[in-house]
């Protein structure tokens, strides 16, 4: 531990290159599907002190946080972002809808298409007989900004005919099962194309047990872009883009969490997209404050934690920003020291699989 009680990370850790966030993961190991009840998850706990793994269910969770903490959700609502269509000349096509350039006129978007080598500006996708995608521009990277075309309200076209956005890993077709649990019980912001996994395990049950505890509940938001899914390709972690991903933490938030702080209570982040709300959203002299705006803040070792005292997290790709965060929380060898041992007890990873507390 740090002299101020913050935990140490290792040493070494500020020379680490991509490789080092590597890891072997057999392909049985990740989850296509969701667990049969969202509490009945696996949950790895790792105690940043002593370096000790406990294998629990999550339904134990609850009785981590203590009265006077406070667990931080993250409320964004994943939308329906993956639109399957054809061309003029029949050929399948798919838009993924990544951003709305005018929130407020959700008309215009930057999006991804694929195959990008064949959808051009000028060119047309047909979606549905009442709904067309046009490619309207290219973007560097290969994205497009595209306009909607339908006879009826933008959100409500992509409601009908869109697809859960199910990340490219989990290699099947959504169904009317994911449209739900892609979704946390929380959800209330729509803006997403990928779920804050690490709260797909709670039930309003355990929510309900958490608040008659006293354990504060404070919701933020952070839109998850298509960035969630890129491993990091560069040598080094600081030459990759991480990308940019709308944040709000609005003034009765920024209140909660400060007089938690200030009664000597703990906070909770429940996944790295509250994690990095909460750190970009702490101001100078350790005041949370009401903000939104856009965030790239990318959390890797050596990095020092201000705002976030405990983290829940999924399991994360190899090579990835978010197992990148999770290392500079617990320190990158206890971080994979956990992973091995998830590995080897037969735990399930990435969106639809298990969970780990670090406490």
């Amino acid at each position: 531990m740090r002299p101020d009680g913050t935990p140490a990370v290792d040493a070494p850790d500020a020379r680490l290159r991509t490789a080092d966030f590597d890891y072997p993961l057999p392909s049985d190991r990740i989850a296509d599907r969701p667990a049969h009840r969202r509490d009945a998850s696996r949950l790895l706990v790792l105690d940043r002190d002593g370096g000790r793994l406990e294998d629990r269910r999550f339904r134990s969770f609850e009785k981590y946080p203590l009265p006077g903490d406070a667990l931080v959700l993250n409320d964004t609502r994943v939308f329906p972002a993956r639109l399957l269509g054809r061309k003029p000349t029949g050929a399948r096509v798919e838009v993924l809808l990544v951003r709305p350039l005018e929130p407020e006129n959700p008309v215009r978007w930057e999006a991804l298409v694929r195959p990008g080598s064949k959808l051009k500006p000028g060119r047309r996708v047909r979606v549905s007989e009442e709904f067309e995608v046009e490619i309207r521009d290219s973007l560097p990277g290969g994205a497009r900004i595209v306009e909607l075309r339908g006879d009826d309200d933008p959100w409500r076209l992509i409601e009908r005919h869109g697809r859960v956005p199910l990340p490219p890993y989990i290699r099947r077709q959504s169904d009317d099962r994911d449209r739900a649990r892609y979704q946390t019980v929380y959800a209330d912001r729509t803006g997403s194309v990928a779920a804050p996994t690490a709260g797909l395990h709670f039930t309003p049950e355990i929510l309900v047990r958490l608040e008659s505890r006293r354990v504060q509940l404070v919701k933020v938001t952070l839109h998850v872009g298509v960035g969630t899914f890129r491993t990091v390709q560069a040598e080094d972690p600081a030459d990759h883009d991480l990308g940019a991903e709308w944040y709000r933490v609005d003034a009765a938030a920024a209140e909660t969490l400060n007089r938690v702080r200030n009664s000597g209570g703990l906070v909770w982040a429940v996944g790295t997209t509250t994690c990095r709300t909460l750190e970009t959203s702490l101001a100078p002299g350790g005041r949370f404050v009401p903000a939104e705006g856009w965030t790239d803040l990318f959390i890797r070792p050596p990095y020092r934690f201000h705002a976030v005292d405990r983290l829940l997290t999924n399991f994360h790709l190899p090579r990835s920003t978010l197992l990148m965060l999770v290392a500079a929380f617990a320190g990158r060898r206890l971080t994979m020291r956990a992973y091995r041992h998830a590995v080897r007890e037969g735990y399930r990873f990435y969106s639809y699989g298990d969970a780990m507390l670090i406490l």
